[in-house]
């Protein structure tokens, strides 16, 4: 729940929701205005590439990197956002937020869309400050969590969480990340209509982990509908060090096609197996479930495959959802609940080789990284998020961490010096979800290390 003070109090906290409040006084905002401080955090995906918006599992963790936001509720409907990091600046209406595609401000407008056409006027806007420790573009969701603050910076202003429409939709965090799945996708959600998006065809596998992940823990999701199906404490002798690529893949530009693309081939096997089977089975995860194996699967969608399809692509998108989400998403778990290095190692290089090979969403800057990785001593290693850019997730052992990540960087300067030179590299432990701090600093207040 939000932590209400008056804005001038936050001008004695520590670190940088001083700076927020900083902002929102030079924006105007009067010192005895009531403002709270909302923390959301980005993701890292250990396991489930492409998976959940199929109907898949995937294993994530929150970052201990995110998005900090002092918001301060106005009594009419304008909502001013600024971000101090980038010094830009977003003006909308809350019940009239428009659109502007391709620009950041359209991931505020997709949360105001959504709550209004959900469940009502929003006759309150607000002043929030923000600040960012996560890497844009970079496959760590710092869309979604953009998303996840938004609608959460406007229920805290409006107590949409009261109403009867939100109540009788969403009733825990689950519900909450698979509706925020939806406003980004524009899909429906239990009975309220589906609406503009921000163009891209994804799930709520990001949003599951940015608002339902616990401190030091690993989280294996089923989705379709979305569930939690196992919680795994990351062993104390490892850590995670993540690299980004440099590579930008903005899903405002050309990768949202690249990744709409895996979207509708992904859609289409789970279509030609329901022409085979006369029905049922809305995505690749149930008819991976009714055919028994990925044998199965692939053998019904190759019945039901529409003439003019691009069959070589459907089959391959096919055969690595069902090894990725069958398969390697259970034994990345299992490996990391037991502790097995050998066994995270194989299931890692896997899931890194059936990337590259059919889903073909990886650079040769994150195929390095991974190579790299191993070569400096990483238990394991893969890339993650939508691809064509992003970053690396590496396990290592704790005491050699900040070693490992200082000659990882050196190896890859060495190749990629460009895109290095873009990069960010950053070692944690699994963080926790988003949160209302009551005050400032510590983990809370961004980064977070081993």
């Amino acid at each position: 729940m939000p932590r209400w003070r008056p804005a001038r109090r936050w001008l004695a906290a520590r670190e940088r929701w001083r700076a927020l409040a900083l902002g929102l006084v030079e924006a105007g905002v009067a010192g005895e205005r009531p403002a709270a401080a909302l923390f959301v955090p980005g993701r890292i995906e250990l396991a489930g590439k492409h998976t959940d918006y199929a109907g898949g599992r995937s294993l994530v963790a929150a970052t201990r990197r995110g998005l900090a936001v002092l918001i301060a509720p106005r009594t009419d409907s304008r909502v001013r956002w600024r971000d101090l990091t980038r010094r830009v600046e977003a003006e909308l209406e809350a019940g009239r937020p428009g659109r502007r595609p391709g620009h950041w401000s359209d991931y505020l407008r997709a949360a105001a869309r959504r709550a209004a056409a959900d469940f009502g006027p929003l006759p309150r806007g607000l002043d929030a400050a923000m600040t960012s420790d996560l890497p844009a573009a970079a496959g760590l969701s710092s869309s979604s969590a953009l998303v996840v603050a938004a609608f959460l910076a406007l229920d805290a202003a409006n107590d949409l969480a009261a109403r009867p429409a939100y109540r009788a939709a969403i009733h825990d965090p689950n519900d909450l990340a698979g509706y925020l799945g939806a406003v980004e996708s524009g899909a429906a959600f239990r009975g309220l209509r589906g609406a503009a998006g921000v163009g891209t065809s994804g799930g709520s596998e990001d949003h599951a982990a940015i608002l339902g992940s616990r401190g030091g823990r690993l989280r294996l999701y089923g989705f379709g509908p979305l569930r939690l199906e196992r919680e795994i404490e990351l062993p104390a002798e490892w850590t995670l060090v993540v690299a980004t690529s440099g590579v930008r893949a903005k899903k405002t530009g050309a990768a949202r096609e690249r990744f709409n693309r895996l979207a509708a081939l992904a859609a289409e096997g789970a279509a030609a197996w329901r022409r085979a089977a006369g029905g049922g089975a809305e995505h690749l995860g149930a008819a991976l479930a009714a055919a028994g194996s990925a044998a199965g699967l692939r053998a019904g969608v190759e019945a039901g495959l529409a003439a003019g399809a691009a069959a070589g692509e459907v089959l391959a998108r096919v055969e690595h959802f069902a090894e990725e989400s069958g398969r390697l998403v259970p034994a990345a778990a299992a490996a990391f609940a037991s502790a097995d290095a050998a066994r995270l190692a194989r299931a890692a290089a896997r899931s890194q080789e059936l990337a590259e090979r059919l889903l073909r969403n990886q650079v040769p800057e994150t195929s390095a990284l991974v190579r790299l990785a191993g070569s400096e001593g990483a238990l394991a290693a893969s890339a993650f998020g939508a691809g064509f850019g992003g970053a690396v997730w590496a396990v290592v052992r704790r005491e050699r961490a900040g070693r490992f990540a200082a000659r990882w960087r050196a190896a890859y300067a060495a190749e990629f010096p460009a895109a290095a030179a873009r990069s960010v590299f950053f070692r944690s432990r699994p963080g926790a979800g988003a949160r209302w701090p009551a005050a400032a600093g510590g983990a809370a207040a961004g980064r977070g290390a081993t």
